[in-house]
């Protein structure tokens, strides 16, 4: 299975494949779009499938299932009889006989990759990262694996890097986040409160210009497994109480108990929290404490000129 599967409710290609197959048995000539409206009604799909979007913004669904339909037509299962419009084979109808469930991502690569064109073999000068990509990968899929990938090495360098900064950076850091996201307005109105505190607060967002409406926050560097236990969300709660506030978020190196999560849940304040894989995730979102190094764009055939 493709690494940019992993969680995500939608099929790989090498699986809809079969759902494409049998959308076209009744052997009528169907266009490119209509196979996927087919293929989606019969994989009934939760509808939590059908919403997910690559990071480009297009549909994953539709994305996997044009990549299914190009290599059934590349490997002769179907045929394409018009611009757009396709046809079951004989040959087609065999393998869906003994492939109903598709391949799975490995069988598929066997299977498919000898229908491709070869390239001419590159010198090692010549060779790029490009060149090593299967033509039987999805390129955007390969790029959003690589970016999850990146991202998670980049996050763990920025949880070890606030667990060893001092107190005040931490604070600083957490209501530069807040500000990010765009909390604090456009004049971004936040405050770390540093040692002199508050009250047991770490730090002040103020939502409007006259500080009536207040974000609190609590900022916690800890180990891993070192988690937050209930009494210092009781503790925060009450800190909240004494501050007359509505809203308190809680942001930790760590996470927290299960016992920590569900007080926070039952208690009448808003009071979000934030462990340090969401903290990190945050972070790299909104650009806090990480720089862009590369931008890369991936190109496709646009289907619906063609349909």
């Amino acid at each position: 299975m493709q690494a940019a599967d992993m969680g995500s409710l939608v099929p790989p290609w090498s699986r809809l494949t079969a759902h494409c197959l049998r959308a076209m048995t009744d052997g009528n000539k169907i266009s490119r779009r209509s196979i996927r409206v087919g293929a989606t009604e019969i994989a009934a799909l939760p509808e939590r499938a059908l919403e997910e979007r690559l990071d480009s913004g297009g549909s994953r669904l539709d994305q996997r299932l044009n990549w299914a339909i190009t290599h059934l037509n590349k490997a002769g299962l179907i045929n394409q009889t018009a611009r757009a419009e396709y046809q079951i084979t004989d040959k087609g109808r065999a393998w869906l006989q003994q492939h109903p469930d598709g391949m799975d991502y490995s069988e598929a690569r066997v299977y498919f990759l000898p229908y491709w064109p070869e390239k001419p073999t590159p010198t090692p000068d010549d060779l790029k990262p490009a060149d090593r990509l299967s033509p039987v990968e999805d390129p955007d899929e390969v790029m959003e694996a690589a970016q999850s990938e990146n991202t998670a090495v980049v996050g763990a360098q920025l949880l070890d890097l606030l667990r060893a900064s001092d107190p005040a950076f931490f604070e600083q850091a957490v209501v530069d986040l807040l500000l990010a996201m765009g909390y604090g307005g456009a004049e971004k109105r936040g405050t770390a409160i540093g040692k002199s505190g508050d009250g047991g607060v770490d730090g002040v967002i103020d939502e409007d210009v006259l500080g009536l409406d207040r974000i609190y926050i609590q900022a916690k560097r800890h180990a891993d497994g070192n988690n937050i236990p209930a009494d210092r969300i009781q503790a925060f709660f009450g800190a909240l109480h004494g501050h007359g506030a509505s809203k308190g978020v809680f942001i930790t190196t760590s996470r927290f108990t299960p016992a920590a999560l569900e007080y926070a849940k039952n208690v009448p304040t808003q009071i979000r929290l934030i462990d340090g894989d969401r903290l990190v995730n945050l972070m790299v979102k909104y650009r806090v404490g990480v720089q862009t190094k590369r931008t890369y764009t991936t190109v496709g055939i646009d289907q619906d000129y063609f349909d």
